[in-house]
């Protein structure tokens, strides 16, 4: 064996550690990065602060800090080289396994240490609040603890038939034993049909990151056979969170006879590549709507994700710990996922995961089942209202404070809070929160230059439908044109007046008449019609040497009184029904919606776009965990609780006007 080579000269490991000095004596600012969104793939930005070298002083206290840094890794260098060289004469290379393309790609199981020392004791529902905090502090310290105890599973089983030979080439991973792939489709189908199960769960896109995940085991449209079960598509649905689809399943049995059977997947969209759901909201109400369509006389609901353990597993155990909150009044989610890790290994694969669960139970304990459906509004109303029972924690002003008393991340407001940005935002409390602000290009040479005080916001049926901002400033009119240019936005629907109380509240962006330029946008007017509560004008927007124009259509709602909500929701009604009607005929980018400061009214707004889309296509609202969902999306969204009232009512006229929608079961 060849002896190790000597260690390097300790002028390479300086030059090795030279970027730490430079970082010792030029101060920058955090860096904040972005990814491309999806819309808009070709803006990607980073945030730096202009270096400035430090005095006299600093810079020598650095060159000292830096210097004993430098002499102790070298030792560290020289000593990890030596071993490193050693460990490679060990390794006899020829025995190294070769990869092969064809190889099944296994599911990585991260390693853990299991303590059988510690015991998990249910948690009454009453503590589960105060027993996540516990476990949630110190970077979810408690919570990997409790994970990393759990079993692995197959104590008692074994994996026999998976392990057959001719069964290797049906499992998805090879670690992972007994979710579709192209050759088990067919089993697949005659899994359902012979289990008669009528609602199948899918928790995974057919690809992410790139990687197939699931094989797509259904037409597109029309029918398709997959070994003796026909498979045609009766229906679909698309949502924000999760798609719905109907399939009429069809089985050619030997004597010849075809019988027929209708199946419901429900597939869960809004899990991210990386982690988890921001939050469980969209899993709560997808998990209500599985139990809701999910017929009673049916067989077991068919779950699946890619390898069937990860979000399966999470998933199963939200569900179950949810019927044992209203069984026994505690959870065991520790005892729980050690109960189905015998049924199935490895189920719950992260402590993320694992978080999961318990932040999706305390949400449910916390605020319940908020969902109505619309036949039940009125009398939901009175109740809201009844001054009798100062006590009643359904009170409407009770309800509004449990919105009120969420946690707004100012720790996630840091693009907004540079000193450079603080003049671009009218009100100071309003900030957008930097995962989903809205981002400009950044100009060549000038830093600063993508930030405007705007927030993505969700739809019903679709994420990012909604841009909620600030009425423009003076300063920030081109950044706002810039804004609707980018993000081919063609509706923009303004809900206060220029000024009010003797108060500027928005710049005016378009001109009067012919047109006015800001920077490399013309705006030029082309209608302007009056009607019963707000102006529709037409717009076109100019941009560039090229002159490439768009038209855009501006909804200025009049009807909102300076002080206070408006008397009555026909007019709310009405804008929203036109602004929809511009949006399918231009196409489904976001709809610019603001107001002065970008959050009350404007937060009203949307909110009332979503449930009265949700009443039509459902007959069910949830004016709560709408509203929740809004303010965890930017905060102080519907900001007094007048105008959360007005929700409610502007359903109730709604309801009044339409007829049709007042007999809903």
């Amino acid at each position: 064996r060849a002896p190790p080579p000597p260690p390097p000269h300790i002028s390479s490991s300086l030059l090795l550690l030279l970027p730490l000095y430079l970082y010792l004596s030029v101060e920058t600012c955090t860096c904040l990065p972005r990814k491309p969104h999806r819309w808009n793939p070709h803006i990607s930005v980073v945030h730096t602060t202009l270096p400035y070298t430090s005095n006299l002083l600093g810079f020598t206290v650095r060159i000292a800090i830096c210097t004993c840094i430098c002499l102790n890794a070298h030792l560290f260098i020289s000593h990890l080289y030596i071993h490193h060289s050693i460990m490679i004469n060990k390794l006899n290379l020829s025995s190294v396994p070769r990869f092969s393309p064809t190889e099944q790609q296994t599911v990585v199981l991260l390693p853990r240490s299991p303590s059988t020392s510690k015991t998990y004791i249910p948690i009454p529902v009453d503590c589960l609040e105060e027993e996540t905090r516990i476990r949630s502090a110190d970077d979810c310290k408690l919570f990997r603890e409790e994970f990393n105890s759990l079993p692995g599973g197959y104590t008692q089983g074994t994996c026999e038939e998976a392990n057959r030979e001719d069964n290797k080439d049906k499992n998805r991973y090879p670690n992972i034993l007994p979710c579709p792939k192209e050759e088990t489709v067919a089993d697949f189908w005659r899994m359902i049909w012979e289990q008669k199960s009528a609602t199948i769960v899918m928790l995974t896109n057919l690809k992410e990151r790139k990687e197939d995940k699931c094989y797509q085991y259904w037409p597109d449209q029309g029918c398709w056979t997959y070994g003796n079960v026909r498979v045609a598509v009766e229906d679909f649905t698309v949502l924000v969170d999760y798609t719905i689809r109907k399939f009429c399943i069809q089985y050619q049995a030997t004597d010849g006879s075809k019988p027929s059977r209708l199946v419901t997947q429900l597939h869960f969209t809004s899990w991210p590549d990386f982690g988890v759901p921001f939050s469980p909201i969209g899993m709560l109400k997808f998990l209500k709507k599985v139990k809701n369509v999910n017929p009673s006389f049916a067989g077991p609901i068919v779950v699946h994700c890619s390898a069937g353990v990860g979000r399966t597993g999470t998933f199963i155990v939200i569900d179950g710990m949810i019927d044992m909150m209203h069984q026994e009044q505690k959870t065991d989610v520790f005892g729980f996922v050690s109960k189905i890790r015998d049924q199935r290994s490895q189920l719950v694969q992260t402590d993320m995961q694992y978080s999961f669960i318990y932040q999706a139970l305390l949400e449910y304990f916390l605020y319940g089942d908020t969902e109505l459906d619309v036949s039940s509004l009125e009398g939901h109303l009175q109740k809201l209202h009844n001054t009798n029972a100062p006590f009643d924690r359904v009170g409407l002003e009770e309800e509004f404070k449990k919105l009120t008393n969420m946690r707004i991340m100012k720790e996630n407001m840091r693009t907004g809070n540079l000193p450079a940005n603080m003049k671009k935002n009218r009100v100071l409390q309003i900030i957008p929160y930097d995962f989903n602000r809205v981002i400009l290009s950044m100009r060549r040479g000038q830093e600063f230059t993508d930030y405007i005080n705007a927030s993505f916001i969700d739809g019903y049926r679709q994420k990012d439908y909604f841009i909620a901002t600030q009425g423009p400033l003076s300063h920030t009119v081109e950044d706002f044109w810039r804004m609707a240019w980018e993000w081919k936005c063609h509706s923009i629907v303004m809900l206060t007046e220029l000024q009010e109380r003797e108060q500027d509240k928005c710049f005016q962006y378009w001109p009067s008449e012919g047109s006015v330029t800001y920077g490399n946008y013309t705006v030029e007017i082309k209608g302007d019609t009056m009607c019963d509560t707000f102006s529709l004008r037409d717009l076109v927007l100019t941009f560039g040497p090229d002159k490439q124009t768009r038209l855009v259509r501006h909804f200025h709602f009049h009807g909102w009184p300076e002080i206070g909500i408006p008397a009555e929701g026909r007019g709310m009604i009405d804008i929203i029904a036109s602004v929809q009607r511009q949006q399918q005929q231009s196409g489904n980018h976001p709809i610019i919606v603001h107001c002065s400061a970008g959050a009350g009214r404007t937060g009203t707004f949307i909110a009332l776009s979503n449930i009265l889309e949700r009443v039509k296509a459902e007959g069910l609202l949830d004016v709560f965990q709408t509203v929740k969902s809004l303010r965890m999306q930017r905060p102080h969204m519907v900001q007094t609780v007048e105008q959360y009232d007005f929700c409610y009512r502007v359903v109730q006229d709604f309801v009044d006007i339409f007829s049709d929608y007042a007999n809903f079961k």
